[in-house]
């Protein structure tokens, strides 16, 4: 396509992906437990979930790097024992994005079931069902719209970053050099064409799936 390498985006929808898998399988016990449950120092882990919304990007990936270097102790004990390395390969961006995109699929999932009635939840243990069955059978038919808002965001908002990926992928061809990176290194060798075919594909590609969940969410609110 117009001599463009397209392996960048083809990372950027790799990483997104598993991101937002991992994300989802991780976080909705975890939004459930926030939702449901009071608990002590909830306020506090509550704020550590959310930092990456305030933290700049650079600030966190900064100490991503420390924390995930074979330099660092948790990082030596990986490559010595596991022979994984964290930094600059495909693995530790899924391990930094899922740290980073955590929030934005957390606080729809937490909202969602905040919302609904405790009723439900009441009426479905009255019946002998476990916390799982309810969650799985009652809790997330009800709140479709948050479950796709925060798939549909957690998936975009990976796709588009930036900070994080540079300082712990750098831009190695093939492995870590995402859609962002290559955008990034087009302008630094004043390649403007090459930068706008690259971002004018990601805001096509972002506007089309921001297009489709307000269009999904909408169709909802008239049924």
């Amino acid at each position: 396509m117009f001599g463009l390498d397209l392996m960048p985006f083809y990372l950027s929808l790799k990483l997104s992906l598993i991101t937002t898998i991992i994300l989802f399988l991780l976080t909705l016990p975890l939004a459930y437990l926030f939702a449901r449950k009071n608990f002590i120092f909830k306020p506090f882990f509550e704020a550590i979930i959310s930092l990456p919304l305030v933290l700049p990007p650079s600030v966190l990936g900064f100490y991503l790097l420390i924390f995930l270097s074979p330099y660092s102790t948790i990082g030596a004990f990986l490559q010595q024992n596991f022979d994984v390395r964290l930094v600059f390969n495909f693995t530790g961006l899924v391990v930094a994005s899922c740290i980073y995109s955590l929030p934005f699929m957390f606080s729809p999932l937490k909202s969602g079931l905040q919302s609904l009635n405790k009723n439900l939840f009441e009426a479905s243990y009255s019946l002998g069902k476990s916390e799982f069955t309810t969650l799985f059978k009652v809790a997330l038919p009800n709140i479709r719209p948050a479950i796709l808002s925060a798939i549909v965001i957690s998936f975009a908002h990976t796709m588009g970053e930036f900070g994080v990926v540079l300082m712990i992928g750098g831009s190695v061809a093939d492995e870590t050099r995402v859609a962002s990176i290559a955008i990034f290194e087009a302008v630094e060798m004043l390649d403007f064409t090459k930068a706008h075919i690259y971002a004018g594909l990601m805001l096509i590609f972002s506007f089309c799936v921001l297009f489709l969940l307000f269009l999904f969410n909408s169709k909802r609110n008239i049924l």
